[in-house]
């Protein structure tokens, strides 16, 4: 009888000592065999590294699927979009040059070219040359029905930037003889990266730094371009108010290496962004 007792009170203690399930075996076991159950140490670690990471994975999972839904839900719609700017060939109707198409469209506004027709062009342009590198990307020379054009190629990573710069571009009233011509704002997706284009007026004397350390200027040409880029200055930081206003602007980074020298002598402000 001694001994029974002293076994009985040893498998209690252990019992409180165990957590609630091994308890609760522990209390089935000395009723059904009279010998108490001893839980696993390792098992009950096994079960817990399960119960957290089971969750995780599942989670994880689900978010990965979504994510991929995401992204071919997109590519199927930039092919759509495609596929119908390349169905409608009217939008652009030929023979009709860039000058003449923003001349009509803006009506003096500025605020450039309806945007499947900016999309239209932009999937036009073969790229020539690349003739020059910044800190958002490369510059290149390309070709729209023999004409040229300055395409700025941001990486996606910059999006924000481009955005910046072509809502600057298409600002009512921002368009000027002394600010570079904004043409077209474009995405390109190759499947493997997407490349953000910014499409402007092309001019083949290069910025004023490079002009300039090629080429000596006499007074009269350094005060034609001077003069010219005090203009355009002004007019960016010109604020006009109305229905078509315009609000002042600052350039934030004016220097000679963005400004751009015109056939004609004049100067043209670039990089607004």
């Amino acid at each position: 009888m001694y001994v029974v007792k002293r076994r009985t009170i040893r498998v209690r203690l252990m019992a409180y000592a165990l957590p609630q399930q091994l308890r609760q075996r522990a209390t089935h076991s000395l009723m059904n065999t009279g010998e108490p159950f001893v839980g696993s140490g390792k098992l009950t670690t096994y079960e817990l590294a399960f119960a957290i990471a089971g969750p995780i994975c599942i989670v994880s999972i689900i978010v990965m699927v979504v994510l991929s839904l995401r992204q071919q839900r997109q590519r199927q719609y930039r092919y759509e979009v495609e596929s119908s700017l390349e169905s409608e060939p009217i939008l652009v109707p030929p023979g009709q040059s860039l000058k003449d198409m923003i001349e009509m469209t803006t009506s003096g506004s500025g605020s450039g070219l309806p945007l499947l027709v900016q999309r239209s062009i932009a999937r036009q342009i073969q790229l020539v040359e690349i003739i020059g590198k910044g800190r958002y990307g490369e510059v290149w020379r390309g070709r729209w029905r023999g004409e040229s054009v300055a395409v700025k190629i941001f990486s996606s990573r910059d999006e924000r930037s481009w955005f910046r710069e072509v809502e600057i571009y298409q600002t009512v009233m921002l368009r000027h003889d002394n600010i570079l011509g904004f043409i077209a704002a474009d995405n390109k997706d190759n499947g493997t990266w997407t490349q953000l284009w910014l499409i402007t007026d092309y001019h083949e004397n290069g910025s004023l730094f490079d002009y300039l350390t090629r080429i000596p200027v006499d007074t009269a040409t350094m005060c034609k371009m001077a003069y010219s880029i005090a203009n355009g200055l002004a007019h960016l930081h010109m604020e006009i108010l109305g229905t078509q206003g315009k609000p002042a602007i600052a350039h934030r980074d004016s220097k000679s290496k963005n400004i751009l020298v015109k056939s004609n002598g004049t100067c043209a402000i670039a990089d607004l962004g």
